[in-house]
């Protein structure tokens, strides 16, 4: 189907709006009139600029306080309608968007509103317009889909149709289902928006907080399909308010919202992509410093050794029994600090999992290698962080790990098994993209958004998982650019005993994050733990949660550059990730920061 989007939904000017949405390989726009009123291109110049892209106008929008007003109100309605419809006509766009009146001066009248929507469609026919009549969820008397149909039907002109907003509808608690009951061909035009489920006043809610389908929690696919059923053959447009998308780059989130057409048209049946490879585990994580001896220093004390080291990279290999870390003091990945870079992860069809990512417009990266180097596909997830599709071990796929030469290494009791999860901080104005991207690429599962109070500011968390459990991305951004030495990227290493991993920490020289005593006072009046329970976590600086599946015990080290390790023990299917302590330990962070001035 074809694809549109208003131009409201992207930042920058006009111009940069349309080349946006022409890149991200849109069909067509909305034109927001008041980026037509801001731009200094005439409307002439703004048509040839679409052509020239190969966007077509699909509406312009949106005309208010039109119809139920006394006939001298209605009057000067319509002299200002004629000009809009001498404007469009310049435009190269032949469909308005008509908002069902907010005006004081409209009267609960649906005759008087069905008879001058029948008088503004005749004078819209007469240039050669069409009328989209659409129901605002706050709409003075209408206000739900259906009854801006009944008025539609009542003022039967061939020049008037409707326009269904899923936005309107869902946050109205109308259902879709009826849609079904309308003709398709007087189904003028569809806007799709998802949106968070917040209780609060419902044009605050649409001015501020829609986002593409799929980012938050209306079954916007569910009315998709009731509107397909009409026979509906428009194109799929998105109108999103939202502050932050109006603020980011127009063209990361262009794409953004293009991939969340594809996935949307392929829950529904309309489009057919290649099928989710769901990463199995995770490979390794690979960590870039400009000053390697820090973090050996940490990786050693964790019980970390290094196996290998890359042929032809100054790459090294430190492993502890499946947990894999990557240390790259190469100046392809320097950076002035030490930060998480890229992810490898287990897939049991490299291949298709690239392939998948291309359909849903993710950028491959390209990657120097050497001939004999392994050729993995390599993806760039919305923070930047390269994802690596694998396979290790296995002798039907080549294994990364052919790239490297094993090294002599004392072989020990390992500390930790493998990695339990990873938490990646998000530029602030990727969350929502982030939470879509690694849903419908990688075929993870969201859970729900998590608000965590920071001493200096809210944070948001939303964890992406399979199945099993045995990938887990903890996806964080704040309210605002943050303090990113605290609000770092870490790594959680699973443990069997973290009480024996943390003094073994401690006894090879490594510095575990000191928790306030007040924590384990709180902790021993919400738990009926034991005092030598309760002894060893203050003493070690260890953390507890429980949720209705099991135990979760955790303590964290200091951190290095922008990456801080976590130590983890899972008793019984706790599925979380100790959300509850999260305060707890950004303060703790913050005041070791202040402490170390770093």
């Amino acid at each position: 189907m074809r694809t549109s989007i208003a131009t409201v939904s992207l930042s920058g000017s006009l111009t940069e709006k349309l080349t946006a949405a022409a890149r991200a390989g849109f069909d067509g726009v909305e034109i927001f009139e008041n980026d037509l009123l801001a731009s200094p291109l005439t409307p002439e110049e703004i048509r040839d600029r679409c052509a020239d892209l190969g966007l077509s106008i699909d509406l312009y929008q949106p005309m208010r306080d039109i119809e139920a007003v006394p006939e001298d109100e209605f009057a000067r309605n319509l002299r200002r309608a004629e000009r809009k419809f001498q404007l469009m006509r310049r435009l190269g766009a032949d469909t308005v968007l008509v908002c069902s009146s907010v005006s004081p001066l409209a009267v609960d009248d649906d005759a008087l509103a069905a008879r001058q929507l029948r008088q503004l469609a005749e004078l819209a026919q007469e240039f050669g317009m069409r009328v989209a009549y659409e129901a605002l969820a706050w709409g003075r008397h209408v206000s739900t889909y259906d009854h801006a149909w009944r008025l539609v039907e009542e003022a039967d002109h061939p020049a008037l149709g409707t326009c269904l907003d899923s936005f309107h509808i869902l946050a109205r608690g109308s259902d879709p289902k009826g849609i079904e009951d309308l003709p398709g061909e007087k189904i003028f035009f569809l806007q799709l928006a998802d949106a968070p489920l917040l209780a609060m006043d419902v044009l605050q809610w649409s001015r501020h907080h829609r986002c593409f389908p799929g980012q938050g929690g209306f079954d916007v696919a569910g009315l998709l399909r009731h509107v397909l059923r009409t026979g509906y053959d428009g194109p799929l447009s998105l109108e999103v308010f939202n502050d932050v998308f109006r603020q980011a780059e127009a063209g990361p989130t262009a794409v953004d919202a293009r991939r969340s057409l594809l996935v949307l048209q392929e829950s529904v049946g309309v489009a057919s992509l290649p099928a989710p490879v769901v990463p199995t585990g995770v490979a390794f994580a690979e960590l870039v410093t400009p000053d390697a001896e820090p973090l050996a220093a940490l990786l050693g004390a964790l019980g970390f050794a290094r196996t290998a080291r890359h042929r032809g990279k100054p790459v090294d290999l430190w492993q502890q029994g499946e947990a894999r870390i990557l240390v790259n003091t190469g100046p392809a990945g320097r950076r002035d600090r030490t930060g998480l870079a890229a992810l490898g992860l287990e897939s049991p069809d490299p291949a298709g999992a690239a392939r998948r990512t291309e359909a849903l417009l993710a950028p491959v990266l390209p990657r120097r290698r050497a001939p004999q180097d392994v050729a993995l596909d390599a993806v760039a997830a919305p923070d930047g962080t390269e994802l690596f599709f694998c396979a290790t071990n296995r002798p039907e796929l080549p294994n990364w790990l052919t790239d490297f030469e094993d090294l002599e290494h004392p072989a020990e009791a390992p500390n930790v098994h493998r990695i339990d999860h990873l938490a990646l901080t998000q530029p602030w104005h990727h969350f929502d993209e982030a939470a879509l991207f690694h849903r419908s690429v990688l075929g993870l599962e969201a859970q729900q958004s998590v608000d965590v109070a920071d001493p200096y500011g809210l944070l948001r968390s939303r964890a992406v998982t399979n199945a099993d459990g045995s990938v887990r991305i903890a996806l964080t951004v704040g309210a605002a650019p943050t303090d990113d030495t605290v609000h770092a990227q870490h790594i959680a290493l699973a443990t069997d005993d973290v009480v024996a991993a943390a003094r073994r920490f401690r006894e090879a020289g490594g510095h575990l994050l000191p928790i306030p005593g007040n924590y384990y006072d709180d902790l021993a009046a919400r738990f009926d733990l034991s005092e030598a329970e309760l002894a060893t976590y203050r003493e070690l600086g260890i953390l507890y949660d429980r949720d209705a599946h099991g135990v979760f015990r955790h303590c964290y080290t200091h951190t290095v550059g922008r990456v801080f390790f976590e130590l983890v023990q899972r008793d019984a299917g706790y599925r979380g990730y100790g959300a509850q302590n999260a305060p707890v330990r950004l303060a703790a962070q913050h005041a070791a920061k202040a402490v170390t001035g770093g």
